[in-house]
């Protein structure tokens, strides 16, 4: 997806201005090298990979419809198969939406491809029939209305180590109105930082909490005070290196956001990019050896004009961008990939300057600085059919044009004729053969090589360990919740039926965010069968779950009941409310309750017990009735206990082993598994969590025979 369809066998056409673009210090660049390499050939860019995969060579192509007829979608895959999104609009800017397939040419390295799907994307932003617009709660409400095509996607990055504070301010309120006037209430946006994981950005229609999160954006250019333990790990490395580093996360969570997206839905997405673009060179004035200590053992820091005019310093600022041009590469490969469009928003409008005065940066410097870094902004917007918001001090027409361009244009694929294996670049012409209309494409894909196209033709290896993926999707179900989390455990009961055990626990509040969790004060519950056979009802009131040696700021807030029931069907309601009796959320499942008096080997829902001080694992050790914990998330200074009940037939306990996996599934170490109580089949294991690093992991209980036995699987992670 790019911005201009015609152009010449080049992929990376030239801008003609009145400095020498990051594009053409590619060309220069390429061509000092090959100059100084004795013998040697120009190389060709490593390509990036290509996931287009191409229909079966039976399948016929798809009859296209008749004029007035609606187009029907069809979807495929292929290693060639190639979708081009497609916007046309007349000579106002206006959408054209009334083209068939036949209207459209499109041509690969000149030569003309057969249209083989063909849709015309019309969003109006307006429920259909009056309905309420369905909130997201989970990340199934969150792929199901992303996948619909009256829904428009847009995710706003909010780049703080690429604004400076004054531009942050001055940001807001177009980027508010945008989000209050431009949007509609189908419409769904979500807000990401550099540093937030992709698995944490949540897409919503609550978009009054999307204005606070933009209210609350403040912008730290060239301001290297660490505010978390990943920046404190580098504030004392130079400058140059702290921005190289934030470089690479602010790119990083750009081009992750635009996989992600891609993975949602296959129609347009956007990509709102608020930075002021990005730079690999400091001048000597702000070079200082210890980012976070301005100034100290920098004898040129705000010494005027030092560097301005001075050919090292031309030379350095011309190699340092080199390797950003190879960065902006990667990311705008994996949009055009994803079919994410990059709008590129420059806080600063009309910028006459880089660097403040006080800096006492060179006029020749400061400018040369200037012109490359609003040139990224422009290659990422152009390389993926999105637009620069750059320079111009109508920052909310430009907000306008991300809408008008979401809401109409054409999903077009085709199956490559060439069926390319040579990872090289091949060039994509779209024409419309009505006269007066402007279009935008994609200008071409990057193919894959031959071994890359024989690893995804090849036969499909086992699948996952579903056991494994079940483990760890839930430990990454935890970090989603906004006000309980909640574990269900089943083990063996009285008179041939289950225990059922449900705990709940407050979810502590982020930083930076609203103390939701900590309004929550009762959890009612009701619990039927399929049949409709009432177990139980009642509320589950809050108790804090106090720990011997632990300062109470780390205190729990949770509950918990038991009751007992039927094996089948188990249907759960919940309901979340507030020391007023308010809701604050709502919530329906069903489970199966299995039956443990099955003349087999049978496991207890493994029990995850929470100890935050070695008083308090003494103490939990000693209590059989320890409360488990409904958290997958521990640090390395905790400790844990997974406890669980094992049986066999006729009352027979059988032979149990437990193991340490790291998250692929290997084994790490076998634990020593502790009998809990004199009789019985309860058992207990304690899980070190001191030596591992960050990460997940998973632990496998094993009871019985390998071919009679049966195992479970639980999975935590660990933090710093």
């Amino acid at each position: 997806m790019t911005r201009e369809i015609s152009h010449a066998s080049c992929p990376r056409p030239t801008r003609v201005g009145p400095w020498l673009g990051l594009r053409v210090l590619t060309v220069l660049a390429a061509a000092v090298l090959w100059a100084s390499a004795p013998g040697a050939q120009q190389p060709s860019p490593p390509p990036p990979q290509q996931p287009q995969t191409p229909p079966p060579a039976t399948e016929p192509a798809p009859p296209q419809a008749r004029p007035g007829e609606p187009q029907q979608p069809i979807f495929r895959t292929g290693i060639n198969f190639v979708r081009v999104d497609v916007i046309v609009t007349d000579k106002r800017g206006e959408p054209v939406a009334d083209l068939q397939a036949a209207d459209f040419e499109v041509s690969e390295d000149g030569k003309p491809q057969t249209i083989e799907t063909f849709k015309l994307v019309r969003v109006t932003g307006i429920p259909e029939g009056g309905e309420a617009p369905r909130q997201i709660r989970t990340d199934y409400d969150e792929e199901s209305e992303a996948s619909r095509d009256d829904v428009r996607v847009f995710v706003i990055l909010l780049d703080d180590y690429h604004v400076r504070r004054g531009a942050s301010l001055g940001v807001r309120e177009p980027l508010v109105r945008f989000i209050r006037t431009q949007l509609s209430p189908l419409d769904l946006v979500g807000v990401m930082y550099p540093l937030t994981p992709v698995s944490d950005v949540r897409l919503t229609r609550n978009h009054d909490a999307v204005v606070r999160a933009i209210e609350q954006f403040m912008g730290r250019k060239y301001d290297y005070t660490p505010r978390n333990p990943f920046e404190e790990k580098y504030s004392m490395y130079p400058a140059e290196v702290v921005e190289r580093v934030r470089n690479q996360v602010s790119l990083s969570a750009l081009k992750s956001i635009a996989i992600h997206l891609g993975g949602l839905r296959e129609g347009r997405k956007a990509v709102v990019l608020v930075s002021e673009g990005y730079s690999n060179y400091l001048p000597p004035q702000l070079r200082d050896p210890i980012a976070d200590m301005p100034g100290l053992g920098n004898p040129t820091r705000s010494t005027p004009g030092v560097g301005d005019n001075n050919p090292n310093e031309e030379r350095a600022q011309f190699f340092n961008n080199l390797d950003l041009i190879s960065d902006l590469r990667s990311v705008y490969d994996a949009a055009n990939r994803a079919n994410t469009a990059i709008y590129a928003l420059d806080p600063r409008g009309l910028a006459a300057f880089e660097f403040d005065i006080n800096e006492g940066v060179g006029m020749r410097t400061d400018r040369n600085v200037l012109n490359a870094s609003m040139d990224t902004l422009r290659i990422l917007a152009d390389e993926t059919d999105g637009r620069a918001i750059v320079n111009r001090n109508d920052l909310e027409g430009g907000l306008r044009q991300i809408v008008r361009d979401s809401s109409t244009y054409y999903l077009i694929g085709y199956s490559s004729s060439q069926a390319p294996t040579d990872g090289k670049f091949h060039e994509i012409k779209v024409k419309v053969k009505r006269q007066g209309v402007q279009i935008r494409a994609r200008k071409g894909y990057w193919a894959l090589t031959a071994e890359e196209t024989a690893r995804a033709t090849a036969p499909a290896g086992p699948g996952p360990d579903p056991g494994i993926t079940e483990a760890l999707a839930a430990v990454e179900s935890t970090r989603r919740d906004r006000y309980i989390r909640t574990w269900i455990g089943m083990a063996p009961g009285a008179s041939g039926r289950t225990r059922v055990t449900f705990v709940w626990e407050a979810v502590p509040p982020a930083a930076g965010r609203p103390a939701d969790a900590a309004r929550v004060e009762v959890v009612a519950l009701t619990a039927a069968g399929g049949d409709g056979t009432p177990y139980f009802r009642g509320d589950v009131p809050a108790s804090v779950n106090a720990a011997p040696g632990v300062p109470s700021s780390l205190n729990v807030l949770a509950g918990r009941t038991e009751f007992e029931a039927a094996p089948g069907r188990l249907d759960l309601r919940l309901s979340v409310r507030d020391a007023d009796g308010r809701s604050l959320d709502s919530d329906f499942s069903d489970v199966t309750v299995p039956d443990f008096t099955a003349p087999q080997t049978r496991l207890s829902t493994l029990e995850v017990v929470r100890a935050r001080s070695a008083r308090e694992l003494q103490a939990v050790k000693s209590d059989a009735r320890a409360q488990p914990t409904a958290a997958r998330e521990f640090r390395r200074t905790e400790r844990l206990l997974i406890r669980f009940e094992a049986s066999a037939a006729g009352g027979a306990t059988p032979d149990t082993k437990v193991r340490l996996l790291n998250r692929a599934g290997k084994p790490m170490t076998d634990l020593a598994v502790e009998r809990l109580g004199e009789a019985g089949g309860r058992f207990q294991v304690e899980v070190p969590l001191a030596g591992l690093p960050a990460g997940e992991f998973l632990v496998e209980v094993r009871a019985g025979e390998a071919e009679g036995g049966v195992r479970q699987i639980v999975g935590f992670r660990v933090t710093g």
